[in-house]
C-alpha cells in the first residue's frame, strides 16, 4: 500500500513537472507561429483548443457536465467573463512575447500570487497575516521600482496579472474541473474566434493557407500546446499535496525569466534586477508563511488524534483522516480558504 502511494506520488510529480514544464518553455513555441499576427495565433488556439478538448471529451465520454451547466444560466454567464479575461491574457502573453518582451511577460505571472491576494482582501474582505501583509507590501515597492527603471508602470506584467487573477476569481466561483472549464470557455470563444479568421481570409490577409503545410500545422498545434499541460496539471492535482503544487508553480515564470535572459537576450538593467529581487523576496515570505501554516495545522491535527484524553467530534475525526491520506501523498492537501489559496486558474496558463 504504502509502495502504491510513492508511486503515485511520483506520477503527480512528473506530471506536475511535466505541465509547468511546458506552460515555462511555452515563450519557445509562439515565434514559430511568425508571419501570423498575435490576433490571427489567438483565434487560432481558440479554435483548435476547443477541437482537441472536444475530442478529449469524447474520448473519455464525458459530457454529463455540459447538460448541467445549460441549465444554470448564473454559471453561463460566468464561464463568458472568464472567457473574456482569458481571451485577454493570452492575446497580451502572445504579443508580449513575440514583441521580445518575454521578461516582462514572466513578471506578470511572478506577481500574480500577489495580486490574488490584494484582490482577496478588496472583493472578499478576506484577513490577511502579518507575513502576508509585508509580502504584499514588498511586492507593491517592486512595482513602484521597475515603473521607476521603466519610466512608466510595466503594462505588460500588470495586465497579465490582474487578467490571470480575476479569471482564477470567477473560475472559483464557476467550480468546474480544468478540462470541462476550458471546453466551455473555448465553446463561447469559437464563434468570434472562427468568424475572425474567416475574415482575415477573405482580406487574404491569413498565413494559414498561404505559408505552407508546417505553418499550418503549428497553428493547429496551438491546440495541443493549450490542453496538454492542462492534461498533465490534473494528473498531478488528484496525487500530491497542494502545497507541493504550490512551490512547483514558481517553475513556468522562472523558466520564462530564464529564458528571456539568456535565449532572447533581453536587457537587464540594474532597476529591473532591483524590481525582479523584491519580487522574489515577496514570494519568498509567501511560501515560508504557507508552508508553516500548513505544517502548524498537520501538527495540531496528529495531536488531537494522538491524544487519549480527548473525545474528537466527527469533523475532527474526518479531518483528521484526510490529513493521513495528504502526508502519504493520496491526497491533495486543502486547506481552508483564505486570501493566500492560489484560486484555480490551471487553464489560463500561458
Amino acid at each position: 500500500m504504502a509502495g502504491t502511494s510513492r508511486s503515485e506520488s511520483r506520477t503527480g510529480l512528473l506530471n506536475g513537472f511535466a505541465a509547468y514544464g511546458m506552460w515555462g518553455l511555452v515563450p519557445l513555441f509562439w515565434p514559430l507561429l511568425k508571419p501570423a499576427g498575435a490576433a490571427e495565433i489567438l483565434a487560432h488556439r481558440m479554435v483548435w483548443s476547443l477541437a482537441f478538448v472536444g475530442v478529449a471529451l469524447i474520448a473519455v465520454r464525458r459530457w454529463a457536465w455540459a447538460g448541467e451547466l445549460l441549465r444554470q444560466p448564473r454559471r453561463l454567464a460566468l464561464i463568458a467573463v472568464a472567457a473574456a479575461f482569458i481571451t485577454v491574457n493570452w492575446g497580451v502573453y502572445i504579443w508580449a512575447v513575440n514583441s521580445g518582451h518575454v521578461v516582462e511577460a514572466s513578471l506578470g505571472y511572478f506577481i500574480n500570487p500577489l495580486v490574488t491576494i490584494a484582490m482577496g482582501v478588496l472583493l472578499l474582505k478576506e484577513r490577511l497575516r502579518p507575513v502576508q501583509w509585508a509580502a504584499v507590501g514588498i511586492g507593491f515597492a517592486a512595482v513602484l521600482v521597475l515603473t521607476i527603471g521603466y519610466g512608466q508602470p510595466p503594462w505588460i506584467s500588470l495586465t497579465l496579472a490582474f487578467s490571470f487573477a480575476t479569471y482564477g476569481l470567477v473560475k472559483k466561483k464557476v467550480n468546474l474541473g480544468g478540462i470541462e472549464s476550458l471546453a466551455a470557455e473555448t465553446a463561447i470563444q469559437f464563434l468570434p474566434a472562427l468568424a475572425y479568421l474567416l475574415w482575415l481570409g477573405g482580406r487574404g490577409e491569413a498565413t494559414f493557407g498561404s505559408e505552407g503545410v508546417g505553418h499550418a500545422s503549428l497553428l493547429a498545434a496551438t491546440g495541443v500546446v493549450t490542453a496538454l499541460p492542462l492534461v498533465c496539471f490534473g494528473a498531478a492535482a488528484i496525487r500530491v499535496p497542494l502545497s507541493t503544487l504550490g512551490l512547483l508553480q514558481y517553475l513556468a515564470p522562472v523558466f520564462q525569466f530564464l529564458l528571456g535572459v539568456l535565449y532572447f537576450d533581453e536587457a537587464m538593467p540594474p532597476e529591473r534586477w532591483a524590481g525582479f529581487a523584491l519580487v522574489w523576496l515577496a514570494l519568498t515570505l509567501l511560501t515560508w508563511d504557507a508552508l508553516r501554516t500548513a505544517r502548524r495545522a498537520a501538527r495540531t491535527l496528529r495531536t488531537e488524534r494522538t491524544s487519549p484524553s480527548t473525545t474528537m467530534p466527527t469533523g475532527t475525526v474526518s479531518a483528521v483522516r484526510k490529513a493521513d491520506r495528504v502526508s502519504s501523498g493520496a491526497e491533495p492537501l486543502k486547506p481552508a480558504p483564505s486570501a493566500a489559496e492560489p484560486l484555480d486558474s490551471s487553464a489560463a496558463k500561458p
